[in-house]
């Protein structure tokens, strides 16, 4: 593998899960348990989006084959996808989605942390700009889950449901591959171990605010975000959000 052909798949496992976890917020448009609830958790997805863009604009810059970020976004198929299986998970109750923010954005948190110092600088400033936003997502999503999981018996019961629920898929989260070592072989990605151990620490420290049980890490599942092997629940995102880019292509406003 070629490093630029490295960096796309990089950039593209960024952008796109990004995306689908902007795309999954914005389900609960109408929908929130409360107004500024509704507001917090669309504003949230749309600083994904945008971060979503930023990263598959370069990525169209690299492949040069004639399509746009919005190109990526709207007309690829489910197994050109790359993001993280976690966040193409249903949003269940208000617990799971909480919950798969909150691990989402502890991952989240430590890469962009590591990408600031990338020695692209196109990577460098576009992660600058989105760890600000990602900085308040994850103080956030962090409070919520201390506030359910050492709340009520009821909202206890439902974070430890939550746990069980998304824990396994939290594997892609702590274990690197071949792709990011050699990024970070050439100074443009972080350490995937530091990245698992921040994520670690960080999820232990709430969690044990939370007076949520530990599970042991997840060490293996048999689907890869990373290779294009997705959940199911994947291509039904997609056909809700491509449906007007396939059925009018390039049409305009």
């Amino acid at each position: 593998m070629t490093a630029k052909h490295d960096l796309i798949e990089y950039l593209l496992r960024l952008g796109d899960s990004a995306l689908i976890q902007g795309q999954r917020l914005c389900e609960w448009c109408g929908r929130a348990p409360a107004l500024e609830e509704e507001l917090a958790l669309m504003n949230v997805g749309l600083d994904l989006v945008g971060q979503a863009r930023n990263w598959l604009d370069y990525a169209a810059e690299l492949l040069d084959d004639g399509r746009d970020a919005d190109q990526l976004a709207f007309r690829r198929d489910e197994r050109a996808y790359r993001n993280l299986l976690l966040v193409e998970q249903p949003n269940g109750d208000f617990a799971v989605t909480l919950l798969k923010q909150f691990l989402y954005d502890a991952w989240h948190f430590q890469v962009l942390h590591g990408l600031t110092g990338s020695s692209d600088e196109r990577v460098a400033g576009i992660a600058a700009k989105a760890l600000k936003e990602v900085t308040y997502h994850l103080r956030r999503s962090g409070e919520w889950v201390e506030r359910l999981g050492d709340g009520t018996e009821e909202s206890h019961r439902r974070m430890l449901a939550a746990v069980r629920e998304l824990w396994r898929f939290t594997v892609e989260l702590v274990n690197g591959d071949e792709v990011e070592r050699r990024l970070l072989d050439a100074g443009i990605a972080p350490d995937p171990q530091e990245v698992a151990a921040g994520w670690q620490a960080k999820v232990a420290d709430i969690f044990a605010s939370a007076t949520l049980p530990l599970p042991e890490p997840a060490s293996h599942f048999y689907l890869s975000g990373r290779r294009g092997l997705h959940t199911e629940h994947l291509g039904l995102i997609l056909a809700e959000m491509q449906f007007l880019q396939r059925a009018y292509p390039d049409a305009s406003w």
